[in-house]
Protein backbone atom coordinates (compact mmCIF):
# COMPACT_ATOMS: atom_id res chain seq x y z
CA UNK A 1 0.00 0.00 0.00
CA UNK A 2 1.05 3.58 -0.51
CA UNK A 3 1.47 5.57 2.96
CA UNK A 4 1.72 8.62 4.60
CA UNK A 5 3.55 8.27 7.99
CA UNK A 6 3.17 10.65 10.99
CA UNK A 7 5.27 10.73 13.74
CA UNK A 8 7.92 12.68 16.15
CA UNK A 9 10.10 10.62 18.50
CA UNK A 10 12.13 7.43 18.51
CA UNK A 11 9.31 4.94 19.19
CA UNK A 12 7.59 6.28 15.79
CA UNK A 13 10.85 5.51 14.50
CA UNK A 14 11.02 1.80 14.89
CA UNK A 15 7.66 1.14 13.03
CA UNK A 16 8.38 3.77 9.88
CA UNK A 17 11.77 1.67 9.40
CA UNK A 18 9.71 -1.41 9.39
CA UNK A 19 7.46 0.11 6.98
CA UNK A 20 10.30 1.45 4.57
CA UNK A 21 11.73 -2.32 4.76
CA UNK A 22 8.52 -3.58 3.42
CA UNK A 23 6.57 -4.14 0.69
CA UNK A 24 4.37 -1.04 1.30
CA UNK A 25 5.56 2.68 -0.15
CA UNK A 26 6.24 5.02 2.33
CA UNK A 27 5.90 8.33 -0.30
CA UNK A 28 5.91 11.08 2.30
CA UNK A 29 6.22 11.65 6.48
CA UNK A 30 4.90 14.09 8.47
CA UNK A 31 6.58 15.34 11.02
CA UNK A 32 6.59 18.12 14.11
CA UNK A 33 8.43 21.71 12.86
CA UNK A 34 12.19 21.46 13.51
CA UNK A 35 13.14 23.95 16.48
CA UNK A 36 15.30 25.42 18.61
CA UNK A 37 16.40 23.23 21.64
CA UNK A 38 18.98 23.12 24.83
CA UNK A 39 21.44 25.83 26.18
CA UNK A 40 22.66 27.01 22.80
CA UNK A 41 19.10 26.96 21.10
CA UNK A 42 20.73 25.06 18.80
CA UNK A 43 17.82 23.70 15.61
CA UNK A 44 17.09 20.13 15.94
CA UNK A 45 14.85 17.79 13.96
CA UNK A 46 12.61 15.68 14.90
CA UNK A 47 13.58 11.70 14.70
CA UNK A 48 11.62 10.59 12.39
CA UNK A 49 12.60 13.50 9.71
CA UNK A 50 15.91 12.26 10.35
CA UNK A 51 15.10 9.20 9.92
CA UNK A 52 12.84 9.96 6.61
CA UNK A 53 16.29 11.89 5.27
CA UNK A 54 18.32 9.22 5.80
CA UNK A 55 16.11 7.59 3.37
CA UNK A 56 15.02 10.28 0.75
CA UNK A 57 11.13 10.17 1.93
CA UNK A 58 9.74 13.44 1.42
CA UNK A 59 9.04 15.60 4.60
CA UNK A 60 5.96 17.64 5.77
CA UNK A 61 6.35 19.50 8.80
CA UNK A 62 3.48 21.94 8.99
CA UNK A 63 2.85 24.00 11.90
CA UNK A 64 -0.75 23.64 11.83
CA UNK A 65 -2.76 20.65 10.66
CA UNK A 66 -5.34 22.20 9.25
CA UNK A 67 -3.14 24.29 6.98
CA UNK A 68 -5.16 24.32 3.11
CA UNK A 69 -1.49 23.95 1.39
CA UNK A 70 -0.40 20.84 3.22
CA UNK A 71 -4.02 19.37 2.89
CA UNK A 72 -3.79 19.67 -0.88
CA UNK A 73 -0.28 18.25 -0.55
CA UNK A 74 -1.84 15.33 1.39
CA UNK A 75 -4.55 14.54 -1.39
CA UNK A 76 -2.29 14.96 -4.33
CA UNK A 77 0.01 12.44 -2.56
CA UNK A 78 -3.25 10.01 -3.46
CA UNK A 79 -2.39 7.42 -0.11
CA UNK A 80 -3.96 4.42 0.21
CA UNK A 81 -3.82 4.75 3.76
CA UNK A 82 -1.94 6.96 6.85
CA UNK A 83 -0.16 5.60 9.44
CA UNK A 84 0.26 7.89 12.77
CA UNK A 85 2.81 6.85 15.71
CA UNK A 86 3.37 9.02 18.29
CA UNK A 87 1.91 12.51 16.70
CA UNK A 88 -0.69 14.95 17.16
CA UNK A 89 -4.04 15.36 16.81
CA UNK A 90 -4.88 15.23 13.75
CA UNK A 91 -8.70 16.93 12.21
CA UNK A 92 -10.97 15.63 10.47
CA UNK A 93 -9.92 17.29 7.61
CA UNK A 94 -6.65 15.19 7.53
CA UNK A 95 -7.77 11.74 9.01
CA UNK A 96 -10.66 10.80 6.42
CA UNK A 97 -8.46 11.73 3.16
CA UNK A 98 -7.79 8.02 2.37
CA UNK A 99 -9.84 5.39 1.33
CA UNK A 100 -8.53 2.86 3.53
CA UNK A 101 -8.76 5.87 6.90
CA UNK A 102 -5.68 6.67 8.94
CA UNK A 103 -4.55 3.97 11.38
CA UNK A 104 -2.91 4.44 14.67
CA UNK A 105 -0.19 2.70 16.70
CA UNK A 106 -0.95 3.48 20.66
CA UNK A 107 1.34 2.10 23.46
CA UNK A 108 -1.21 0.46 25.82
CA UNK A 109 -4.10 -1.92 25.92
CA UNK A 110 -7.27 0.56 24.81
CA UNK A 111 -9.13 1.54 26.44
CA UNK A 112 -7.17 1.40 29.10
CA UNK A 113 -4.63 4.25 29.32
CA UNK A 114 -5.54 6.47 26.72
CA UNK A 115 -3.70 9.72 26.59
CA UNK A 116 -0.18 11.18 25.93
CA UNK A 117 1.89 9.25 28.65
CA UNK A 118 0.50 5.29 28.52
CA UNK A 119 3.83 3.72 29.14
CA UNK A 120 4.71 5.74 32.30
CA UNK A 121 1.20 5.33 33.91
CA UNK A 122 1.30 1.46 33.33
CA UNK A 123 4.42 0.64 35.35
CA UNK A 124 3.42 4.35 38.31
CA UNK A 125 0.05 2.50 38.16
CA UNK A 126 1.92 -1.25 39.03
CA UNK A 127 -0.07 -2.78 35.77
CA UNK A 128 1.86 -6.57 35.29
CA UNK A 129 0.93 -6.28 31.45
CA UNK A 130 0.84 -3.43 28.64
CA UNK A 131 0.49 -3.72 25.12
CA UNK A 132 -0.09 -2.03 21.66
CA UNK A 133 -3.14 -1.76 19.69
CA UNK A 134 -4.19 -0.54 16.24
CA UNK A 135 -7.01 1.52 15.87
CA UNK A 136 -8.69 3.58 13.56
CA UNK A 137 -8.38 7.03 13.93
CA UNK A 138 -11.47 9.72 14.44
CA UNK A 139 -12.50 12.52 16.48
CA UNK A 140 -11.96 11.67 19.94
CA UNK A 141 -8.53 11.09 20.76
CA UNK A 142 -7.55 7.34 21.61
CA UNK A 143 -11.11 6.09 21.18
CA UNK A 144 -11.47 4.63 17.39
CA UNK A 145 -12.28 1.20 17.17
CA UNK A 146 -9.33 -1.41 17.55
CA UNK A 147 -7.74 -3.33 14.84
CA UNK A 148 -5.32 -5.86 16.63
CA UNK A 149 -3.70 -5.74 20.07
CA UNK A 150 -0.59 -7.22 21.81
CA UNK A 151 0.61 -8.06 25.10
CA UNK A 152 3.37 -7.42 26.83
CA UNK A 153 4.67 -8.67 30.16
CA UNK A 154 5.60 -5.84 32.57
CA UNK A 155 8.37 -7.42 35.16
CA UNK A 156 8.60 -5.87 38.74
CA UNK A 157 11.71 -4.34 37.78
CA UNK A 158 11.24 -2.98 34.44
CA UNK A 159 11.54 0.78 33.64
CA UNK A 160 9.67 3.06 31.45
CA UNK A 161 12.36 3.52 28.95
CA UNK A 162 12.78 -0.83 28.54
CA UNK A 163 8.95 -1.14 28.41
CA UNK A 164 9.07 1.74 25.59
CA UNK A 165 11.43 -0.14 23.59
CA UNK A 166 9.69 -3.31 24.08
CA UNK A 167 6.44 -1.83 22.61
CA UNK A 168 8.08 0.18 19.89
CA UNK A 169 9.66 -3.07 18.18
CA UNK A 170 5.69 -5.07 19.05
CA UNK A 171 4.16 -2.21 17.67
CA UNK A 172 6.03 -2.13 14.78
CA UNK A 173 5.33 -5.97 14.22
CA UNK A 174 1.68 -4.94 14.50
CA UNK A 175 1.82 -2.71 12.75
CA UNK A 176 2.74 -4.50 9.60
CA UNK A 177 0.10 -7.39 10.22
CA UNK A 178 -2.73 -4.84 10.84
CA UNK A 179 -2.03 -3.67 7.06
CA UNK A 180 -1.33 -6.91 5.54
CA UNK A 181 -5.08 -7.76 7.56
CA UNK A 182 -6.74 -4.51 6.21
CA UNK A 183 -5.47 -5.24 2.81
CA UNK A 184 -6.89 -8.53 2.78
CA UNK A 185 -10.20 -7.37 4.37
CA UNK A 186 -9.26 -9.49 7.07
CA UNK A 187 -9.88 -7.12 10.07
CA UNK A 188 -13.47 -6.51 11.82
CA UNK A 189 -12.83 -3.48 14.32
CA UNK A 190 -13.94 -3.36 17.70
CA UNK A 191 -16.01 -0.55 19.21
CA UNK A 192 -13.68 0.22 22.63
CA UNK A 193 -15.98 0.17 25.73
CA UNK A 194 -16.07 3.37 27.39
CA UNK A 195 -16.71 1.92 30.72
CA UNK A 196 -13.33 0.49 30.99
CA UNK A 197 -11.09 3.37 29.53
CA UNK A 198 -8.43 5.08 31.99
CA UNK A 199 -6.54 8.13 31.39
CA UNK A 200 -2.66 8.24 30.93
CA UNK A 201 -2.34 11.80 30.96
CA UNK A 202 1.06 14.08 30.39
CA UNK A 203 3.19 14.02 32.71
CA UNK A 204 3.61 17.03 35.12
CA UNK A 205 6.38 17.96 37.25
CA UNK A 206 4.15 17.73 40.36
CA UNK A 207 3.75 14.11 39.20
CA UNK A 208 7.11 13.67 39.47
CA UNK A 209 7.61 14.64 43.32
CA UNK A 210 8.18 11.87 45.11
CA UNK A 211 6.24 11.19 48.40
CA UNK A 212 7.73 8.96 51.25
CA UNK A 213 4.51 8.85 52.57
CA UNK A 214 2.59 6.51 50.51
CA UNK A 215 3.21 3.13 50.51
CA UNK A 216 6.67 1.98 49.29
CA UNK A 217 5.55 0.30 46.39
CA UNK A 218 3.43 3.14 45.17
CA UNK A 219 7.00 4.56 45.37
CA UNK A 220 9.37 2.64 43.95
CA UNK A 221 6.48 2.20 41.00
CA UNK A 222 6.93 5.81 40.52
CA UNK A 223 10.47 6.22 40.34
CA UNK A 224 10.61 2.91 37.39
CA UNK A 225 7.83 4.74 35.86
CA UNK A 226 9.52 7.74 35.29
CA UNK A 227 12.94 6.72 34.41
CA UNK A 228 14.65 7.67 31.95
CA UNK A 229 12.35 10.75 31.17
CA UNK A 230 11.27 13.12 32.90
CA UNK A 231 12.31 11.29 36.28
CA UNK A 232 11.44 11.44 39.76
CA UNK A 233 12.67 13.56 42.21
CA UNK A 234 12.94 15.12 46.11
CA UNK A 235 15.06 16.94 47.71
CA UNK A 236 17.98 16.69 49.92
CA UNK A 237 19.06 20.09 52.45
CA UNK A 238 16.99 22.20 49.56
CA UNK A 239 18.96 20.61 46.34
CA UNK A 240 17.38 18.96 43.71
CA UNK A 241 17.88 15.67 43.52
CA UNK A 242 16.29 13.09 40.98
CA UNK A 243 16.18 9.32 41.52
CA UNK A 244 16.57 6.92 38.71
CA UNK A 245 16.86 3.69 39.93
CA UNK A 246 15.72 2.05 43.13
CA UNK A 247 14.15 -1.25 44.94
CA UNK A 248 12.10 -1.65 47.76
CA UNK A 249 14.42 -2.97 51.07
CA UNK A 250 14.67 -5.94 52.35
CA UNK A 251 14.76 -4.31 55.78
CA UNK A 252 10.66 -3.65 56.14
CA UNK A 253 11.14 -3.08 60.07
CA UNK A 254 12.20 0.72 59.45
CA UNK A 255 9.83 2.63 61.54
CA UNK A 256 11.25 6.07 60.89
CA UNK A 257 9.40 9.76 60.18
CA UNK A 258 8.82 8.92 56.12
CA UNK A 259 11.88 10.61 54.07
CA UNK A 260 14.13 9.97 56.73
CA UNK A 261 17.26 8.11 55.71
CA UNK A 262 17.91 5.24 57.54
CA UNK A 263 20.77 3.37 55.59
CA UNK A 264 24.11 4.16 54.02
CA UNK A 265 26.16 1.56 52.27
CA UNK A 266 28.64 1.53 49.48
CA UNK A 267 26.28 1.54 46.46
CA UNK A 268 23.13 2.99 47.79
CA UNK A 269 21.12 4.48 50.64
CA UNK A 270 17.91 3.77 51.92
CA UNK A 271 14.94 6.29 52.82
CA UNK A 272 11.69 5.28 54.78
CA UNK A 273 8.54 5.18 53.26
CA UNK A 274 4.84 4.89 54.64
CA UNK A 275 5.19 1.07 55.20
CA UNK A 276 8.81 0.00 54.23
CA UNK A 277 12.23 1.66 52.92
CA UNK A 278 13.41 2.24 49.36
CA UNK A 279 16.91 1.55 48.39
CA UNK A 280 18.10 4.13 45.89
CA UNK A 281 21.37 3.18 43.64
CA UNK A 282 20.89 5.73 40.77
CA UNK A 283 20.77 9.43 41.42
CA UNK A 284 21.33 13.01 40.02
CA UNK A 285 21.96 15.99 41.53
CA UNK A 286 20.85 19.89 40.13
CA UNK A 287 23.57 20.44 37.89
CA UNK A 288 25.35 16.89 37.69
CA UNK A 289 25.35 14.01 35.59
CA UNK A 290 23.33 11.34 36.20
CA UNK A 291 25.73 8.55 38.63
CA UNK A 292 25.73 5.86 40.52
CA UNK A 293 25.32 6.97 44.65
CA UNK A 294 28.61 5.03 44.58
CA UNK A 295 29.84 7.74 42.33
CA UNK A 296 27.60 10.34 43.62
CA UNK A 297 29.21 9.69 47.15
CA UNK A 298 32.72 10.62 46.23
CA UNK A 299 31.43 14.39 46.28
CA UNK A 300 28.26 14.42 47.92
CA UNK A 301 27.75 13.77 51.65
CA UNK A 302 24.20 12.02 52.88
CA UNK A 303 24.09 11.17 56.43
CA UNK A 304 21.83 8.88 58.83
CA UNK A 305 18.73 11.11 59.46
CA UNK A 306 18.41 13.07 56.65
CA UNK A 307 15.46 14.07 54.95
CA UNK A 308 14.62 13.73 51.33
CA UNK A 309 11.02 15.65 50.38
Amino acid sequence: MKIVFMGTPDFAVVSLLKLIGSKHEVTAIVTIPDKAQGRGLKVKSSAVKKAALQNGIETLQPSKLDDPVFIKRLNEIKADIFVVVAFRILPESVFSIPSYGTVNVHASLLPKFRGAAPINWAIIKGEKESGVTTMLINKKVDTGNILIQRKTAIASSMNAGQLHDALAESGANLLLETLEQIESNAIKPLTQNDVEATAAPKIKKETCHLNFQQPVQDVYNLVRGLNPYPAAFSYHNKKFLKIYKSSISNELSHKSTPGTVVNIKKDCFTVSCLDGALDIFEVQLEGKKRMSVKDFFNGYKIELGDRLS
